[in-house]
């Protein structure tokens, strides 16, 4: 590794499926670096896979294989800002199609548990625009939704 900040996604064993599915789905994604522990540890044995090395849209991450002890939560997330409803819809179906759940306003979870925020960059620009009233529109027009609909959140803007 060799950025000097790197998250640390702690898996049961599947680290290796999740960065390789990471690696295929999300644009500059790659698996760098499969690591076999060296000897036993508490959820494993010499020779298993251990850790991973990948980058996510180029963030630097190691997938930790370490036992079913910790799980996932939505107290953290990858916020990915996608460009328009073809991409919206692909990233966002690739995780819930890949064995994911779907959640509110833009969020799903993978079937590792890792939460995903698949984010329009118009709705991003919506709710911070300076008319506050079109702002609070596509505000309201997201909280109804689950997958971001581009379509909606432009008609919530115009009124």
């Amino acid at each position: 590794m060799t950025s000097k900040n790197t998250i640390c996604l702690w898996y049961d064993r599947d680290a290796l499926e999740a960065a390789t599915f990471y690696a295929k789905t999300f644009p500059d994604s790659v698996v760098l670096a499969v690591h076999h522990a060296p000897g036993d540890y508490p959820s494993g044995q010499q020779g298993d896979v251990l850790t991973v090395e990948f980058s996510v849209m180029g963030i630097p991450c190691l997938g930790l294989n370490g036992g079913p002890v910790f799980q996932h939560n939505e107290a953290f997330s990858f916020q990915v800002a996608t460009d328009d409803q073809a991409e919206t819809d692909r990233l966002w179906h690739a995780i819930i199609d890949n064995g994911g759940q779907a959640s509110e306003c833009g969020w799903c979870k993978d079937k590792w548990g890792i939460s995903w925020q698949i984010t329009p960059r118009i709705l991003s620009a919506a709710i911070a625009s300076p008319d506050r009233a079109a702002a609070k529109r596509a505000f309201e027009a997201m909280m109804t939704m689950s997958k971001i609909d581009i379509a909606r959140i432009e008609a919530a803007l115009k009124g």
